[in-house]
């Protein structure tokens, strides 16, 4: 229990850590921080298939081939639907870090800011239940590779959120103490996922597919196209292959 503890910490904080250097580096170029995000996608991309999506075959596996490939499946659109209407309730992430806010900067409203965290931190809870649930396969060394990735992804994302709440009127307090919450929430995230697997077992290949399936849409639906936004295609493409590779070597070489 320590080590989850510690790892939703470090899930968590890994935003705060990305909202600490958006603080110090103001004017981050959108072709760094697209190739920072595509490599933690790669990493990702290669977590959520090794991690999760295989893992809940095998762990199925024992009640058939056909059965845990239905449940597989089931759990991988599930998550992606889930995700889906997240995005229909909420406004969509991207599109309000770089236009809502923005476009609203010389009329700064509570309620806007509000409304950008409440959708950050609502897409941070399916990867913090991500973290938490691959735990429950027993391998704790790949679920802290998986944690990694997750970590990894979000200090991008703490850097990006810092300039529209500044942006908007929102003071340096206020814009660190609501960042920090978003990771609260990741934190919150993992701790549901662990204790929902390690209370009903039987969940297990279900809860990883669903959480492979948030996380691939998350690199479909927002991760890739945002890197591949700016003009940063190419070392986008690359960079997220790197992550890939570094997490098929750190899996091999862990598992």
């Amino acid at each position: 229990m320590t080590i989850v503890m510690l790892t939703a910490l470090g899930v968590g904080g890994a935003t705060v850590i990305g909202a600490i250097i958006g603080f110090i580096f103001k004017n981050i170029s959108h072709k760094f921080s697209d190739i920072v995000l595509s490599f933690a996608a790669g990493v990702m991309l290669c977590a959520a298939i090794l991690g999760l999506v295989v893992p809940s075959y095998e762990y199925g596996s024992k009640y058939g081939t056909p059965i845990a490939l239905l449940v597989t499946v089931a759990g991988i659109f599930t998550g992606a639907v889930a995700l889906n209407l997240i995005d229909k309730l909420v406004p969509h992430l991207h599109k309000m870090a770089g236009a809502d806010l923005e476009d609203h900067r010389n009329n700064p409203k509570l309620s806007k800011v509000l409304l950008f965290v409440t959708a950050i931190a609502i897409h941070n809870l399916p990867e913090g239940i991500a973290a938490g649930v691959s735990f429950g396969s027993g391998n704790a060394s790949e679920a802290l590779v998986i944690a990694g990735g997750i970590a990894l992804q979000n200090i991008p994302e703490g850097m990006v959120i810092i300039g529209p709440m500044l942006s908007s009127g929102v003071s340096k307090k206020r814009t660190f103490i609501l960042a920090s919450l978003t990771g609260l929430i990741e934190v919150v995230g993992t701790l549901i996922g662990y204790f929902a697997v390690s209370i009903a077992s039987f969940i297990l290949p279900f809860a990883l597919a669903f959480a492979g399936g948030t996380m691939l849409y998350v690199i479909s639906d927002e991760m890739i196209p945002e890197t591949h936004a700016h003009g940063a295609q190419r070392g986008a493409t690359y960079a997220l292959l790197a992550g890939f590779c570094v997490m098929l070597i750190s899996d091999i070489l862990l598992g």
